[in-house]
């Protein structure tokens, strides 16, 4: 089967699944949003805001993963829409082995400690 196609201009359409590229409005709203982000933290940690370090470490972590979701959509265009949505897909699986890992490793920390120290305890009273 062939087709004859007499002066028609025929066009193809290509499935881009390319992620945009940015604009120098969204690098510089990126670039303010992440000296902000570096900022407020900086100003926590040097300026002994909160009494509690445990709370002023996790305030810090909080910012580092909101800056790294701002990296990530303002530098690295990763959105639904690019490649096809695998980026995010491949992020979010990222995100679930990762968390799965740090969780399970202090899980084991904790429990290691919990349970080797009362028997080190028992053997040092039992020495002379």
């Amino acid at each position: 089967m062939s087709e004859k196609h007499h002066g028609a201009q025929v066009e193809v359409l290509h499935d881009h699944h390319e992620a945009g590229h940015g604009s120098f409005k969204g690098y510089l709203t990126g670039f303010i949003l992440s000296v902000v982000l570096t900022a407020i933290p900086f100003w926590l940690v040097m300026g002994d805001v909160f009494d509690s370090t445990r709370v002023t470490a996790f305030v810090v972590m909080a910012f580092a993963a909101v800056q790294i979701v701002v990296h990530m959509v303002y530098f690295l265009h990763m959105n639904t829409k690019s490649e096809g949505g695998w980026n995010m897909l491949a992020l979010i699986f990222t995100v679930v082995i990762l968390i799965i890992t740090i969780a399970g490793s202090l899980w084991v920390m904790y429990h290691l400690n919990t349970n080797m120290m009362p028997a080190m305890q028992h053997d040092m009273s039992q020495m002379p």
